[in-house]
């Protein structure tokens, strides 16, 4: 089976030109391949459409919100309409903030720096770790994993109904799991939220650059998502959402830009009035081409047609599961399911191989990048793979040797810029290693898996 082109589709789409698409590799096979770059759910290759906007705004960079020349005008301007775009990007709502921050990590770390003192949080056991560790100064409920949506609305709504009814409390959750790429029931979990008097804060870092993200038809309270996995350059991330909890908190980072008035007092000390605005949570000179590249990156999705995006994206998916469908060695991982509506990322394991020795031999026989490891979501493939929390095991540095079971997996992962021909040698070349074998010998250092220069080939 091939991929459907846009050619014999014209309600799907062609892949969008992203920077690296003509880059090759060697490989240690001999000769070059084109790179293909299957490794979009830690961080995905910038549009050229981004690139070819930061190259020309460069030369008129300038100071923002700081000067009265020309360039920081301009500066200015262009980063407060980057938060314009933002928002209609994400579909805020009149009231909502949108504040720019460095990630996925810094936005959740920032409004838990922010919720209110006796906040309890419910959070699934099931999320990254950027929303899964950052409420220490929070009572934490953690919750079991789900086995089908449905599971995850019941299980929230139980701990819901035994929570303190007076207290403020949130709901964290992903949108898509950023280890199976199942989506989850935002909207009704956002419904179950409200019902039982608690407020909701959606990851988006994996569905925001899949799939249309509407604050105000999700009916969540705030959003966060990274620029580097929507297309963007690293550094750059945002927090969207309800301006409350935000405008009664500390300043995330005490400084220039947060505050808007300070004085000597007569004792000595410092008065400060800090801003109530998005300013006041983003001190300091900010990372203005990181905050246009994301707007742009929001401009250019939505021109190419999300629901174009997400129908080609669907194809590459089902061609992938199928390819590894038809061979028996391998288990993808899942917790809703085979029919479970997913975006591109699939993660699963390959019976006799150990994962880091699969994912090297993909990179260095093929040209092909993917991720092994636990993905910085390490309960969560921990449940999936039936092992006891307390194995060893790390993200990206698996203890098993080259040949031996791993407590990890690998994870291929693809999107907009993803051309058909990356997906067929992918799954070509999964097929080749557990039928054939790889062709090289492999090595341990310094806690991954390399190909061993020093010897001949197997």
């Amino acid at each position: 089976m091939s991929v459907v082109t846009a050619a014999a589709d014209r309600s799907i789409c062609s892949p969008l030109p992203v920077l690296g698409k003509d880059v090759t590799v060697p490989l240690v096979t001999g000769g070059e391949v084109t790179y293909a770059a299957l490794d979009y759910a830690a961080s995905a290759p910038a549009l050229q459409r981004v690139w070819d906007d930061v190259a020309a705004y460069a030369p008129y960079y300038g100071s923002v919100h700081r000067g009265a020349g020309y360039l920081s005008q301009l500066s200015t301007d262009l980063f407060e309409n980057s938060r314009v775009a933002v928002a209609e990007f994400l579909g805020c709502r009149a009231g909502d903030q949108v504040i720019f921050t460095r990630s996925t990590t810094d936005s959740l770390n920032l409004l838990a720096a922010a919720v209110p003192a006796d906040c309890q949080v419910f959070v699934y056991e099931t999320e990254h770790h950027a929303s899964l560790l950052p409420w220490r100064d929070a009572r934490v409920t953690y919750l079991n994993a789900p086995r089908t949506p449905a599971q995850a609305i019941e299980t929230l709504e139980r701990a819901l109904a035994g929570r303190d009814p007076y207290g403020p409390a949130l709901v964290c959750v992903t949108g898509a799991s950023n280890v199976t790429g199942e989506l989850w029931p935002v909207k009704e979990l956002a419904a179950a939220a409200h019902a039982h008097g608690a407020r909701i804060v959606l990851d988006a870092a994996q569905l925001a650059p899949h799939h249309p993200v509407d604050i105000d038809e999700l009916d969540v309270d705030w959003v966060a998502f990274s620029g580097h996995k929507l297309y963007a350059p690293f550094g750059s991330g945002v927090l969207a959402g309800r301006a409350d909890w935000l405008q009664d908190a500390e300043p995330y980072l005490a400084g220039g830009g947060a505050s808007r008035k300070v004085a000597r007092r007569t004792d000595g000390g410092v008065d400060v009035e800090w801003h109530s605005t998005a300013a006041r949570h983003e001190a300091g000179s900010p990372n203005v081409i990181g905050v246009y590249s994301i707007a742009s990156a929001c401009k250019a999705l939505t021109e190419a047609g999300f629901d174009r995006l997400v129908a080609r994206e669907q194809q590459l998916v089902t061609r992938v599961r199928e390819g590894l469908a038809e061979v028996p060695q391998v288990k993808v991982l899942s917790l809703f399911g085979d029919d479970a509506p997913r975006v591109g990322v699939i993660s699963f394991v390959v019976e006799g191989w150990n994962s880091s020795h699969f994912a090297a031999a993909l990179s260095a026989e093929y040209g092909i990048g993917v991720r092994d490891g636990l993905f910085c979501a390490h309960p969560l493939v921990r449940t999936l793979l039936g092992s006891d929390p307390q194995d060893p095991g790390e993200c990206g540095a698996p203890e098993a040797e080259p040949g031996e079971r791993s407590l990890n997996a690998i994870r291929v992962s693809f999107g907009a810029g993803t051309p058909d021909e990356h997906i067929e040698r992918f799954v070509r070349a999964v097929k080749e290693l557990v039928s054939e074998g790889a062709q090289w010998k492999y090595r341990t250092e310094d806690g991954r898996c390399v190909p061993d220069r020093g010897t001949a080939q197997v």
